[in-house]
């Protein structure tokens, strides 16, 4: 099997091992696509170190088929399309006691913290595995874990028919939060500099505006007769994004905060006063968030096609990254067996 290797900033490294049968409770999958995501962009410049450690296999958004199960494990079959919620929680710490394991203290982290789906086989611990539609291809099955993202942030800020929804922020997880929101007939306004990540938003259907050239908070505003937007996602991860994304909320407005802000902002907390809105964060998914997802992608709710920009052979991994850290593509996948279909 090949595995791509993480040496250290910048360096990936393909390598040929010999598969390793499943343990009790796990099954092997062989991977058909691994997607590359913000997450791994960090770890592959070397922001990550202190967590991945060295000759780390990373990746966490993937789709594959059963190769072979371990003693103990029910309802898998050899063949049958999967995969995989990357989330391990430790059962033990405050968050899992309170119900909230998927925000675990202590959490595994598949791809982070253990092995992960760059691999073309990968043992994986049963209880993880989550089966697919026969009919859904597997290139469109590796956006599911980042559709949970979205379903979960959706399900966060509560939206429902007829909101008005402020996404600041285009990049795959903006789009994807977009799209979930309209399936919930909300209305919904796209926020993005970038003009690439505009035109495929426009292409699945998203309006999505330039905060260069639109006064963002007047165009809510005129559309809800001044009142503002229900419910807005920061997803940008910049300062500019957290101004715009208070700036347009309604009176007892909903904040959901998706991006990883490297470093502290200003927030304007008069206008969280003044209009009592409310800030809620949202990270990671439940795994109803992943079966929804896994309804959304199979029905083609998501339009899956046009988000993925290029698949690249596994022996490409370190042109697949830059490719995606160069920006002009959306999702990225590798195929990790070779003529994927």
């Amino acid at each position: 099997m090949k595995v791509v290797v993480y040496r250290g900033a910048r360096d990936l490294g393909i390598e040929d091992r010999e598969p390793a049968p499943p343990g009790p409770g796990e099954v092997r999958i062989d991977v058909a696509y691994t997607g590359i995501c913000g997450t791994d962009l960090h770890i592959y410049h070397g922001d990550m170190d202190a967590r991945v450690g060295d000759s780390a296999i990373i990746g966490h958004e993937m789709s594959g088929r059963v190769a072979a199960v371990g003693a103990d494990v029910d309802g898998m079959t050899v063949g049958q399309p999967v995969t995989v919620m990357p989330t391990r929680p430790c059962g033990q710490c405050a968050a899992c006691r309170r119900g909230t394991s998927h925000i675990c203290h202590a959490m595994n982290f598949l791809g982070i913290d253990s092995p992960g789906a760059m691999q073309s086989s990968w043992n994986v611990p049963a209880e993880l595995v989550l089966p697919l539609p026969e009919d859904l291809p597997l290139d469109h099955a590796a956006l599911v874990e980042p559709v949970a993202v979205a379903v979960h942030d959706v399900r966060r800020g509560k939206v429902s028919a007829d909101d008005q929804v402020v996404v600041v922020g285009g990049g795959p997880v903006g789009v994807l939060i977009a799209t979930v929101a309209q399936s919930r007939g909300a209305r919904v306004l796209l926020v993005e500099p970038d003009p690439y990540r505009r035109e495929v938003a426009g292409g699945v259907g998203i309006e999505a505006v330039d905060p260069g050239s639109t006064d963002v908070v007047a165009l809510v505003g005129d559309r809800t007769d001044g009142a503002g937007a229900d419910i807005a996602f920061e997803v940008s991860g910049a300062a500019a994004g957290v101004t715009t994304a208070v700036d347009v909320l309604t009176t007892r407005g909903r904040l959901v905060m998706v991006a990883i802000h490297p470093r502290p902002r200003e927030v304007n907390l008069h206008r969280f006063f003044w209009r009592e809105l409310e800030l809620l964060g949202a990270r990671l998914y439940q795994r109803d968030d992943m079966e929804e997802a896994i309804r959304l992608v199979a029905s083609g709710a998501i339009p899956a096609r046009q988000l993925i920009s290029r698949v690249e052979p596994i022996d490409a991994a370190a042109a697949a990254f830059t490719a995606l850290e160069g920006g002009g593509v959306m999702k990225v996948l590798l195929d990790l067996q070779g003529g994927n279909k």
